[in-house]
């Protein structure tokens, strides 16, 4: 065959050593015709302060508790938690209920698990989202994000504490007030463990190397691929972060905010890194939101250390994940179905044409 292998025509896979998995990517397919679901674009204006809403600063909120009257960053025990902090054990006895009672315990297994979850408001102000947030206010997020993980890090029982934010109703948010969550729990969680083993498993090839580091290897490669538009996936950058489409992104534009420095956690940060940090995702989420002319929606959320004191804090890189689900416009998103539920991902937008449109856009 002669005609050469061209990454924005032909079909090629992706490998992502965080997950140790693969993607398939299609960038043919971004020239089909759309005639599926077409969402309602958000064009609501909101109040500054909604008397309504269970988030607002002085509030009741609908099990009858009262919001403080905030002026800043406010958080609060969720009162409709997907975990609490202490319930039984499940027994035998009860796993049969389920199971039945002859039940084989290579099958059929069920761990109790228990945590803490909290709600934290990013500003009093209920019509403001994170791009519309200074840096400063940013950063007093982080600092209550910082406070929340050391405070659930040493709390007896907890071994993983995630933090993230759902943004748009797109995206199962409940309540449109800035707000994000805390879900702190007994066990690590599926995805989180792929990426500590793999995070293990790179350090572990190169044993020669006591620092070694994917990610650290990873955002330093990029840096270097930045120098070149073929090669560039870096949207954003400052002294201590790097925004970037990762190579083997899934959703259309996917990005990952990476430490530059080998940090463990989001504790670890110094008063600069805090406002590095705040810099970086106020300047990623504004080009999301100019580049559908949109409040954009999308899940993000911190990996880090599970725990301060974890076994296995050495080996973990902060880093923050940005799923937003749009493809084509404010009204066309993407959907993992079919294909991507019974094989693998796939997505049609390379990662480098994704970061390109990101990086044309204004923050």
């Amino acid at each position: 065959m002669s005609e050469e292998f061209s990454f924005v025509d032909h079909s090629h896979r992706r490998f992502n050593p965080l997950t140790n998995s693969w993607v398939l990517c299609s960038p043919h397919r971004a020239k089909r015709p759309w005639l599926g679901q077409v969402e309602e674009a958000a064009t609501e204006q909101r109040p500054t302060y909604d008397p309504q809403c269970y988030l607002c600063p002085g509030n009741t909120r609908a099990t009858g508790a009262h919001n403080d009257s905030y002026t800043s960053t406010y958080v609060f025990q969720n009162d409709y938690a997907a975990v609490h902090a202490s319930q039984p054990n499940c027994s035998s006895s009860a796993l049969a209920q389920v199971a039945g009672a002859n039940a084989s315990s290579e099958l059929f297994q069920v761990e109790s698990t228990r945590g803490q979850c909290k709600v934290v408001c990013f500003s009093p102000r209920h019509d403001l989202t994170l791009p519309e947030l200074s840096f400063e206010e940013i950063g007093k997020v982080i600092n209550a994000w910082q406070e929340l993980y050391k405070e659930m890090s040493s709390t007896p029982g907890i071994e993983y504490v995630q933090l993230f934010e759902n943004k748009g109703a797109m995206m199962g948010c409940s309540n449109p007030h800035p707000h994000g969550q805390l879900w702190a729990l007994s066990d690590i969680p599926s995805e989180p463990a792929k990426e500590i083993a793999s995070l293990k498993q790179f350090h572990a090839r190169h044993a020669d190397d006591p620092h070694a580091c994917l990610l650290c290897s990873y955002a330093a490669a990029e840096q270097a691929n930045s120098q070149t538009e073929a090669t560039n996936r870096v949207v954003f950058q400052n002294d201590s972060f790097m925004a970037l489409v990762p190579f083997w992104a899934v959703w259309p534009f996917e990005t990952m905010i990476v430490s530059k420095q080998h940090i463990k956690s989001v504790v670890d940060l110094d008063p600069k890194q805090v406002l590095d940090l705040a810099q970086v995702m106020q300047n990623l989420t504004a080009r999301y939101d100019n580049l559908f002319q949109c409040s954009f929606p999308y899940s993000m959320g911190l990996h880090q250390a599970p725990t301060e004191s974890h076994e296995d804090a050495e080996f973990c890189h902060l880093h923050l994940h940005f799923y937003p689900p749009l493809l084509r416009s404010a009204t066309v998103r993407k959907f993992l179905v079919g294909f991507e539920m019974m094989a693998e991902p796939q997505r049609d937008l390379t990662a480098e044409q994704a970061a390109a449109r990101l990086r044309a856009l204004s923050s």
